[in-house]
């Protein structure tokens, strides 16, 4: 069943469905009165719904139950992205979304090689989070992961004292075999708790910026013994703490 996130919770068990979503209901996927789909509201709350009216303006559908489901990791996992060059961001996006990431925060890093335009901000961000929309749709969950707009390595500093545990995946750490220090950051964590996790962009972090992150109170960690892609390790770390957290129960 197709999956949207609605932008405003339900008046009367009703939702009004309206701009991009309302096109993809009766232009892409041409349903019809009749026709049922799970709407999740701004309180993450799903319900089945069933489609009464399809206009020029919007949809209307009438919630016919609503649904008790856990599709969530039970800690908030924050990816922090370096830059990276072409599509690797949408790539990390979409796919870490499925893989359910709270949260993108894309920093310039000493060796990104990508220059952020901020005449152009507004509507790359916007894209991304259409990525994400699109792959929580898809990937049946019940929040919309927001993607911030890039800051700068200091600005990523001072939002860190945020979270609850911070680490930062480290090729030098992986070289030399350590390989505790991301499994027992997961032992800690209860539920409800917030990882931020950095990734540097291609070329990995400098030695200077990987010093001042420890100073920050951040712990370095290895991730395996081979050396992953920037765009490869965060879907890694999202897959080992969905491993550790829902299919170990």
């Amino acid at each position: 069943m197709q999956r949207y996130f609605v932008k405003q919770r339900a008046i009367d068990n009703r939702f009004f469905i309206e701009e991009e979503d309302r096109h993809h209901i009766s232009k892409v996927m041409r349903m019809s009165i009749g026709d049922e789909i799970i709407c999740v509201d701004p309180d993450n709350l799903s319900a089945n719904c069933r489609i009464t009216e399809i206009t020029d303006e919007q949809v209307i559908v009438d919630v016919v139950q609503w649904k008790d489901e856990i599709s969530e990791l039970p800690i908030k996992v924050i990816i922090a992205s370096g830059l990276p060059k072409g599509d690797k961001l949408e790539w990390i996006i979409q796919k870490g979304t499925e893989l359910g990431a709270h949260e993108f925060l894309p920093f310039t890093a000493r060796r990104s090689v990508v220059k952020w335009d901020e005449k152009k901000a507004a509507k790359k961000v916007d894209r991304w989070q259409k990525i994400a929309k699109e792959a929580a749709e898809q990937s049946h969950r019940s929040f919309l992961p927001e993607v911030v707009s890039p800051m700068s390595f200091k600005t990523l500093l001072e939002k860190s004292i945020y979270f609850h545990y911070k680490l930062v995946a480290f090729e030098e750490e992986s070289r030399n075999g350590e390989s505790s220090v991301f499994a027992s950051t997961l032992q800690k964590m209860r539920p409800g708790d917030s990882l931020l996790l950095v990734f540097g962009p291609e070329g990995g972090l400098t030695d200077d910026e990987v010093q001042v992150m420890l100073e920050s109170g951040f712990s370095l960690c290895g991730l395996g013994p081979r050396i992953l892609r920037t765009e490869t390790a965060p879907l890694y770390a999202l897959g080992a703490i969905s491993y550790h957290f829902e299919l170990l129960r």
